[in-house]
């Protein structure tokens, strides 16, 4: 029997149910049970890295930056889920988070949420100063995320400001010496992808949020998917269109071949199925379409990767 405090949503759930008692409101709190998380903060870090052309630690790279997307991941749930423990209790998909529920003490909260950011901090130690440099300068937007919907109908868009920008800390993590020769062509190509991401986020965080459009609504929550009301579909199509204009952009500064733009065509068509197929009054709908945006930013850096690596040769 699957023991009540896993959330209907969670992935992998006899592995979950598996765990000690005692580690599993850990594990859930910083959402181990739901990957999807820590593979829509990876994919831009990895399409910087593909996309550079220049590697610098090659796969590596790539592993030590999953490594601190899983961990960072983990690390603002648990922030998100101190700064929203009271909010998460009125919401029904949400009641039963260990904060919510009383599981997990605040104490241990800040305990596990330092652990995390530990992690992390081996990782940001191993790239390069620029990257590093770069990575800081996300901190502020990450601390102050939570907040947003309390301000805001457009928490997505910070949301893309803290997820997209391992495109830019990627980008320059393999490439230090993009700062130092053909500095400028390089930095509109990391930041023309740095700007796909956000829109990308943007679309598929607006999907997610439609799944608690009822509850938001009662609680004084705002979203996108609220303010778009009957014009999610089309809402979403147009930051999807964005973000692949952006990414060709991204795409003609590193390689200004119109063959190389056709990279592109297995994620532009994967985004027109998403929005084609969504239903924005089904949940489960909603939550598959946001959930295959995992293949979506694999199909990314497979053109990134084909577009970098032809770049160099």
């Amino acid at each position: 029997m699957t023991p009540p405090e896993i959330v209907p949503d969670t992935q992998h759930r006899g592995l979950v149910g598996a765990l000690p008692a005692t580690i599993r409101p850990f594990a859930l709190l910083a959402r181990f049970d739901r990957p999807i998380g820590w593979w829509l903060l990876y994919w831009p870090c990895a399409w910087g890295v593909a996309l550079s052309g220049k590697p610098d630690g090659g796969w590596w790279l790539l592993l030590w930056l999953l490594v601190g997307a899983i961990a960072m991941r983990g690390a603002g749930c648990v922030y998100n889920d101190i700064a929203d423990r009271k909010l998460d209790a009125s919401v029904e998909r949400t009641r039963n988070r260990p904060l919510a529920s009383g599981q997990v003490s605040l104490r241990a909260a800040w305990i596990w949420l330092l652990s995390l950011v530990a992690i992390g901090f081996a990782v940001w130690w191993h790239i390069n100063l620029y990257a590093k440099g770069l990575a800081l300068l996300t901190l502020p937007l990450v601390a102050i995320y939570p907040f947003m919907k309390r301000i805001t109908w457009w928490p997505q868009a910070w949301l893309g400001l803290v997820f997209g920008s391992g495109a830019v800390v990627g980008f320059a993590a393999a490439d230090a010496t993009m700062f130092e020769a053909h500095w400028w062509n390089m930095i509109e190509a990391m930041a023309a992808l740095y700007g796909g991401a956000i829109l990308w986020v943007i679309g598929y965080d607006t999907i997610y949020a439609l799944q608690d459009r009822e509850d938001d609504a009662l609680v004084g929550i705002r979203s996108s998917a609220l303010r778009l009301g009957s014009r999610v579909k089309p809402g979403v199509g147009a930051f999807y269109l964005g973000a692949v204009g952006f990414w060709a952009a991204a795409i003609w500064l590193v390689r200004p071949d119109p063959v190389a733009l056709a990279a592109l065509l297995p994620v532009a068509l994967h985004f027109a199925w998403q929005v084609v197929t969504l239903v924005p009054d089904d949940g489960d709908n909603a939550l598959a379409r946001f959930r295959s945006n995992r293949f979506a930013g694999f199909l990314m850096f497979a053109a990134c990767l084909v577009v970098g690596v032809s770049s160099a040769l």
